[in-house]
């Protein structure tokens, strides 16, 4: 059995990304020696933890990692974590038969895509 352990962000400032992260999903960083670079968020429950490391964004090859994120408040979500320092690209609603999805496309401090996701 294969189990996903880590979502690994490529990232100029891995300190600043981490604390982004850990208080937008109630995480927390890992402590590690300090000759280690990679910053580490363990989330709550069961899903995978999140790796910042120092390294470049990557090459035409590699595809980015996007998250989503799902709330039953979306737009408190969102102002949170605008307060926490992401910005918004834009929100988009669509719907399925007698389901309603809205989300907003938003950007972490350092540019990196993510979605808050609401279903109805």
């Amino acid at each position: 059995m294969i189990e996903l352990e880590f979502i690994t962000v490529a990232c100029t400032e891995p300190d600043e990304l981490a604390a982004f992260w850990a208080a937008a999903l109630d995480g927390e960083r890992r402590e590690l020696p300090p000759s280690l670079d990679p910053e580490i968020v363990d989330r709550p429950g069961d899903g995978p933890n999140l790796l910042f490391k120092q390294q470049p964004k990557g090459t035409g090859r590699d595809l980015p990692i996007h998250l989503d994120l799902s709330t039953s408040d979306r737009e408190a979500t969102v102002e949170r974590l605008r307060e926490l320092g992401a910005s918004v690209r834009e929100t988009k609603t669509e719907e399925y038969e007698a389901y309603t999805a809205t989300w907003t496309v938003m950007e972490d401090p350092e540019g990196n895509g993510f979605c808050v996701s609401e279903y109805q």
